[in-house]
């Protein structure tokens, strides 16, 4: 599928970064292998492969929210859109843009909110939440500020949309 000109350079840019997150999927399953291989021939199981897989197909499920509003492709019920007339169309693609993007400031806000509990202490310092296992690492404030990032450009990607649609419909 090629990447609609109304998602304007973002969409491209989300279309590239992508294939990063995609190669994470394929590490997974790498390591997921890895593990079971160690695991269960050699009696050598790691404490890390479950919490990396878990982190990396993490971030790929929410990169996956971006990537879909970029291609255009989200899920969408099209029982009354199919039945409107172009330019009525376009007044619905501007409007639900806009509602997008307001919906995705609202999760920004409440994943704001999920940052700074995961990334600073009560007196203002940094300490990144943990997970608590034999191994440890910081993956779910990375995860948690990962969200964020995305909500922010998810915002941004629905306003170039409205503006788009909208200089189209003009056009």
């Amino acid at each position: 599928m090629v990447i609609p000109p109304e998602a304007g350079l973002m969409g491209r840019l989300v279309d590239r970064v992508a294939y990063i997150f995609a190669a994470g999927i394929v590490i997974s399953a790498a390591v997921l292998l890895m593990e079971v291989f160690l695991r269960y021939i050699f009696n050598r199981p790691t404490i890390w492969a479950h919490e990396t897989t878990v982190f990396l197909c993490g971030l790929a499920f929410t990169f996956g929210g971006l990537y879909c509003t970029a291609r255009n492709s989200h899920i969408r019920v099209v029982l009354i859109y199919d039945w409107l007339s172009p330019p009525v169309r376009r007044i619905f693609d501007i409007l639900i843009s806009i509602i997008c993007a307001i919906a995705s400031g609202f999760f920004a806000y409440a994943a704001w909110h999920m940052v700074t509990r995961a990334v600073w202490t009560p007196a203002g310092d940094i300490r990144l939440e943990t997970t608590g296992s034999a191994w440890n690492p910081p993956t779910p404030a990375l995860t948690k500020l990962f969200i964020f990032v995305v909500m922010i450009l998810l915002v941004a990607q629905f306003l170039i949309f409205a503006v788009n649609y909208a200089r189209r419909a003009r056009s």
